[in-house]
């Protein structure tokens, strides 16, 4: 009997994965190896789903260290999904001992045990800012600690496959902002201010975000493997995002659609809401007080990051979601999220 062994698997695409691989990908066993328990996270909706699945089972362990850990079963996929990756939220020193330490910890794990089929989690982050649409052919240009850490782990699992290029099978998946139950991440802040009426434009209507839902990515790596290796091919590098990414004002609208509410979003001047945000963070972060307006989150409002999904499209990859059906099986699924 064969296994899957999922990295960072506690975590939020981690456990979608997990029983992405139990409904469709034949597997009857999925380990989530992390340093923190799924009833440790602040989200219970996680906890839910790995509690309602039998076949997973979740291991202590941190891939920052050498890992000594083996299951009984033959490991036959494994998923690097282990990150550092929230911004603002950490220092630079931060992204790269996670993700380097890690991926080079998980690909030495997978040469010990003989495993020849590896996912990784990258990011759009390596492309670096700019108002100009990008694909997979586009030349990375990092800006931050975090594209950086993932450019080079991307180029760390290459190394791993290079080692055996001729039986190994790597897919690098780069996705945008991923959203979905449990999330508690940017997409849910903004369906909470849409909800609460606490979101304002600031001249960024037609600024576009590349995601994904959360299902929509699970679906799609497995896909992109699968079809890997019935041609014959080692090696995947896709962008996992909605084509094309939806503007910030089609995210309200959707939002407002699903919620089944009618709201006329006021618009506030950038340099006035940037002002606000900074005076609230200089009072707050003494005070250790979490709060929705970081600046940095602001300046990511109205900067585009306008990622196109080139490989899936031109190789058929059929979507199951729509953004304004994604949400809705998101609402249906875990209605709390959306009061």
């Amino acid at each position: 009997m064969s296994c899957a062994v999922i990295f960072g698997g506690s975590g939020f695409i981690g456990v979608f994965f997990a029983r992405q691989l139990l409904a469709e990908g034949g597997f009857e066993k999925v380990y989530l190896f992390d340093k923190e328990q799924v009833a440790d996270k602040p989200f219970p909706y996680r906890t839910q789903l790995v509690r309602e699945a039998a076949g997973i089972v979740e291991v202590n362990g941190d891939v920052r260290k050498a890992i000594d850990w083996q299951p009984e079963e033959k490991v036959t996929l494994i998923a690097n999904f282990a990150a550092v990756h929230r911004e603002p939220g950490h220092e630079d020193v931060e992204y790269y001992e996670t993700n380097l330490l890690g991926a080079e910890n998980v690909c030495a794990w997978a040469e010990r045990i003989g495993c020849e089929e590896l996912v990784f989690t990258s990011s759009i982050s390596p492309y670096g800012p700019s108002e100009q649409t990008k694909d997979e052919r586009t030349l990375p240009v990092p800006a931050t600690a975090y594209g950086g850490s993932k450019l080079a782990a991307e180029k760390i699992h290459l190394a791993w496959l290079a080692a055996d290029k001729e039986r190994r099978h790597l897919v690098i998946v780069r996705p945008g902002v991923v959203f979905g139950a449990g999330e508690g991440g940017n997409v849910s802040r903004l369906i909470k201010a849409v909800i609460k009426r606490y979101f304002f434009y600031m001249g960024n209507r037609d600024t576009r975000k590349a995601g994904t839902y959360v299902k929509e990515l699970c679906a799609a790596i497995c896909w992109v493997l699968q079809r890997q290796k019935e041609r014959g091919e080692h090696f995947s590098l896709f962008n996992m995002t909605m084509n094309p990414g939806p503007s910030i004002q089609e995210y309200v609208q959707a939002v407002c659609s699903v919620a089944g509410i009618e709201r006329k979003v006021p618009a506030v001047p950038y340099p006035l809401l940037l002002a606000v945000a900074h005076t609230i963070d200089v009072v707050a972060r003494p005070l250790g007080v979490k709060h929705p307006f970081s600046p940095v989150r602001i300046k990511k409002l109205v900067r585009s990051n306008d990622i196109r999904p080139t490989f899936l499209v031109e190789n058929g990859y059929p979507y199951r979601f729509t953004l304004n059906t994604a949400f809705a099986d998101w609402k249906a699924s875990c209605p709390q999220e959306w009061r």
